[in-house]
């Protein structure tokens, strides 16, 4: 079994990143949503990052409606938060998870 595989079996937290390549403001998410899990959730969490240039057909069937977009599948409810996720906040609200002080 893989780590990665391993990481995400036991991941409390399952996170799908949605992008268009490498655009400024999808580098930018992706190190932002990075930065955020491992300040808050500790290593419970597994980013699975989704290329809708190389699968566009995804974005109809997740109703992806805009870019980049984090979808939090685990814990349910499913969530979603569009934008670079820069500011921290409001992510951790649209995540439901209780910033560490």
């Amino acid at each position: 079994m893989k780590s990665s595989e391993r990481k995400k079996q036991k991941a409390s937290w399952d996170l799908r990143l949605y992008v268009a390549g490498q655009t400024p403001k999808s580098v930018v998410a992706l190190a932002n949503l990075r930065k955020i899990c491992a300040e808050h959730l500790k290593d419970e969490y597994h980013i699975e990052v989704i290329d809708l240039v190389r699968n566009p057909e995804l974005a109809r069937q997740h109703q992806i409606l805009a870019i980049p977009t984090l979808v939090r599948s685990l814990p349910m409810p499913i969530k979603k938060i569009i934008g670079d996720l820069s500011n921290s906040e409001k992510v951790l609200l649209g995540l439901d998870v209780r910033p560490r002080s």
